[in-house]
């Protein structure tokens, strides 16, 4: 289970430092979904940091558990405020993609906790 931690946590990371990026960078894209969510854009540059912990977080939880355990529970939290910030405004689209990462986030508990 701990192999399996790490290589999901690795992907995991990789996901949440692209989408980071795009939080600080502001391509169209993003600003599009922001204002879809009506969300300020002042609220992006709080989103990207919390997800670059996230993904510390995990990284640093294969070598500490509890961290790695506290992260994706926060992560978790994280994305389904994500689907629900989606559902709220009727963005059905917007939504999977922040499920299956809550999804990925909350195995991460599971397979952290099993490998302590």
């Amino acid at each position: 289970m701990f192999i399996t931690y790490v290589v999901l946590a690795v992907v995991m990371s990789v996901v949440l430092v692209v989408s980071a990026g795009a939080k600080f960078t502001r391509p169209r894209r993003m600003v599009e979904q922001m204002s879809t969510l009506e969300l300020p854009f002042a609220v992006l540059p709080f989103l990207g940091v919390t997800q670059i912990a996230g993904a510390s977080g995990l990284i640093t939880g294969v070598w500490w558990g509890p961290l790695g355990v506290a992260a994706a529970i926060c992560l978790t939290l994280y994305f389904i405020g994500a689907v629900a910030a989606h559902v709220r405004v009727g963005d059905i689209k917007g939504a999977p993609p922040a499920a299956v990462l809550a999804i990925a986030a909350a195995v991460l508990i599971g397979l952290r906790v099993g490998a302590v």
